[in-house]
């Protein structure tokens, strides 16, 4: 039987209030249902819901988060620009 595939992704929620949020899971689906049980990041338990609104996926940790910081670094705009 060959191995399962375990893919990392980086992602992008936009907050309540219309902020982003950028993150890093192994499940995108759970990671935005932990967010919506106020059990996920600080930032975003007061700016609830929070909806998914961009992913990446990558076959490596390490190169999934070195993409998570580059796009920390972005602006608004230039987040907003990767998906409209």
């Amino acid at each position: 039987m060959p191995d399962i595939i375990k893919y990392h992704y980086i992602y992008i929620v936009e907050c309540a209030d219309k902020t982003l949020y950028t993150g890093y899971t192994t499940d995108i689906e759970k990671r935005v249902t932990t967010h919506n049980a106020k059990k996920g990041a600080k930032y975003t338990k007061v700016r609830l819901p929070v909806q998914l609104v961009y992913s990446e996926r990558y076959l490596d940790k390490v190169t999934a988060q070195k993409r998570e910081y580059a796009i920390k670094q972005l602006s608004k705009q230039q987040k907003l620009a990767l998906w409209q």
